[in-house]
């Protein structure tokens, strides 16, 4: 099991680099590139030029990177073009926030999607399950942003019922002072979350119910809330557990959006200002966050994995 995780962890730090190589290359080779974003399209070439020199631009790209990298290493992310702040500081202050955003979303969707997932194995094929399929499907095709202008419309518009603008604070207590400003963010947060889960927790329960052990409960008499809550129940959430890290980034991403549709202030707003300001060392900074995000949540869905399953812990065993 050791030798196990430490592969996952070298693996995890790979991943992270490969993530930080691609994006500094792609946010390089941008048209314009940061000068032309701080400066505008106002300014002269020579202030371009000394822009470009003040912060190493026109150095080799190779060159440019493993600064970055030294930097990195030494627990500097660089400063702010636009908001005269150090990068790690802006960081500091949004994460908190945005894991606050986060977590709700995804605790809530857990606590709806899971029994819902039951309710419809129990009624496969009835009239309950079809509907109930096609309001998942479509509440996980339709995009986070979507579902953020149509609940801004309907519930801040038409029905004035919660405000459009998310809550604001500098602190995670000022933010919980306003609950009427969060359930809009954190309503469009669960959407993908609550179809997937339930979707999960559907298939894995219609497995267990074709299990012999519930066929011989049912032969014994057993009731059947007995069975679906007391056997089919833990052994359907096994699944449901180990897919849990493995969706955390993606609730991660989907609360960037969020942000930047309410205007929550999060990690999501502060990528969105400074794409539009070509912030590079803002946008690297949120990149290797959310990569880091990425990798610890893959990483936790494999130990839970191969905590709850003996047949991965062996297999791990025998690799």
């Amino acid at each position: 099991m050791t030798r196990y995780l430490l592969k996952r962890l070298v693996l995890a730090v790979v991943v992270v680099l490969l993530v930080t190589v691609v994006t500094f290359v792609l946010l390089h080779l941008l048209p314009g590139g940061p000068a032309r974003g701080v400066l505008g399209v106002q300014a002269t070439q020579e202030q371009i030029d000394a822009f470009n020199k003040a912060q190493g631009f026109d150095q080799p790209l190779p060159v440019q990177f493993w600064d970055y990298l030294v930097r990195l290493l030494h627990g500097d992310l660089g400063d702010s073009y636009t908001q005269n702040s150090p990068v790690s500081t802006l960081l500091t202050e949004r994460v908190p926030k945005t894991l606050l955003l986060t977590a709700i979303s995804t605790l809530l969707a857990i606590v709806v999607a899971l029994p819902v997932g039951v309710w419809q194995a129990v009624r496969r094929g009835k009239a309950a399950d079809h509907v109930a399929t096609g309001v998942t499907f479509l509440l996980y095709a339709t995009p986070v942003f979507f579902l953020s202008l149509v609940l801004i419309i309907v519930f801040a518009q038409v029905l004035p019922w919660f405000p459009a603008q998310a809550a604001q604070g500098d602190t995670i207590g000022e933010l919980l002072s306003q609950p009427g400003s969060l359930v809009l963010p954190v309503v469009a947060g669960m959407g993908a979350a609550l179809a997937a889960f339930s979707r999960y927790m559907r298939a894995s329960t219609l497995d267990n119910l074709a299990e012999d052990y519930v066929r011989t409960a049912r032969a014994k008499g057993t009731p059947e809330r007995t069975i679906i809550w007391r056997h089919v129940w833990p052994n359907s959430l096994t699944s449901v557990v180990s897919m849990l890290g493995y969706y955390v980034p993606v609730v991660f991403s989907g609360s960037l959006v969020v942000e930047s549709m309410f205007n929550y202030p999060g990690v999501g707003l502060l990528f969105w200002t400074a794409a539009r300001n070509a912030d590079f060392p803002v946008l690297l900074g949120v990149v290797l966050v959310i990569a880091v995000a990425t990798v610890i949540g893959s990483l936790l869905a494999d130990v839970v994995q191969l905590v709850i399953d003996p047949r991965v812990r062996v297999k791990g065993a025998r690799s």
